[in-house]
């Protein structure tokens, strides 16, 4: 290992000289010196003379400093940290040190405390909601952007204590959906549902005191929010997801669904709009997407079909002329 080209230094006689600090062999200069990381040397591959000693070795220490036969983990820093914990994740470990008696075995009796009792209450229950919460966000296909949002929610309810009694599962299902709706990427009080193990009555009881409680400002849901993964899930093309769009838009506008649900009016907007094209689908179909039973679907569709000729966009190509669509 050789370093750079020495100082320059001042003689006795004002001149300038350089002071060689170069890691080199005497006798073969040229040489390409070795370094062994093991031993800690620096050597000639010419003559083998050592020429450098207590290498520092930058590499990864390939070592276990854990006691427990169970984990063969070599990592010496642990997991990434956490700016949503308290400790932010950064504190001490403690391995089984202690030797039982007349085995010469450790014990795991302190490793068994760490694990139960070593980290604070208040962090656990918080990583059991972020897991849970890392969970429902797999199931959704939610993206890390949200989940995150979802988290710190939690954890700003969680330290003010505004639900306490109420269950960290429900609370964390209610944070998801508020974080959903923030990000301009909603989900349905169903879907949430669908990934908790709570009722929608309890996550909606938690949602309207999470609202009460931090003022958190939410933007109204409408049937056209949903209308882009529902006729992807569906197949459809573009063209008749815009149709569905302005049919539901419509029908909100001229109040023909007066007291239906916006998941009722996207799916009936979504049959109409197939039903008058050529990529027809059917009441089931658009029910098992949406979320939505077939009878409800067909109680909204027969609102909308009073004034059909005003919902559909002026430019639409229909398959299927207005006078021919079902009633029903």
């Amino acid at each position: 290992m050789a370093t750079g080209p020495g100082k320059p230094e001042k003689g006795d006689g004002g001149g300038s000289r350089y002071a060689s600090n170069v890691v080199q062999c005497p006798q073969h200069p040229d040489a390409l010196l070795i370094e062994d990381y093991h031993a800690g040397d620096t050597v000639c591959p010419e003559c083998g003379l050592v020429v450098g000693d207590r290498v520092i070795d930058v590499g990864s220490e390939w070592r276990t400093f854990n006691n427990e036969k169970s984990v063969n983990d070599r990592s010496r820093v642990g997991a990434a940290e956490n700016p949503l914990l308290e400790g932010k994740e950064l504190s001490t470990y403690i391995g089984g040190m202690s030797m039982r008696p007349g085995s010469g075995e450790p014990s795991s009796s302190f490793s068994k405390w760490q694990k139960s009792g070593g980290m604070p209450a208040s962090d656990r229950s918080l990583m059991t909601a972020f897991k849970e919460i890392g969970v429902m966000g797999d199931r959704l296909n939610l993206p890390r952007s949200i989940v995150d949002r979802c988290k710190a929610l939690f954890k700003q309810v969680h330290e003010e204590k505004h639900l306490k009694g109420r269950a960290n599962d429900a609370v964390a299902a209610a944070c998801l959906y508020i974080a959903c709706r923030q990000e301009t990427v909603p989900r349905s009080f169903k879907e949430i549902c669908a990934v908790s193990r709570h009722p929608k009555k309890e996550i909606g009881k938690c949602f309207k005191l999470i609202q009460q409680a931090t003022h958190t400002q939410i933007n109204c849901v409408s049937s056209t929010d949903f209308m882009s993964r529902y006729c992807t899930n569906l197949s459809l093309p573009p063209y008749i997801q815009k149709a569905a769009s302005h049919i539901a838009a419509k029908a909100i506008e001229l109040d023909l669904a007066p007291g239906r649900v916006y998941l009722s009016v996207a799916a009936a907007a979504i049959y109409m709009a197939s039903q008058a094209s050529e990529h027809k689908k059917t009441q089931k179909e658009v029910g098992e997407v949406v979320g939505v039973a077939d009878s409800t679907i067909r109680q909204s569709y027969r609102m909308l079909y009073q004034a059909k000729s005003k919902l559909f966009p002026p430019d639409f190509k229909f398959a299927t002329t207005i006078e021919d669509l079902p009633k029903h």
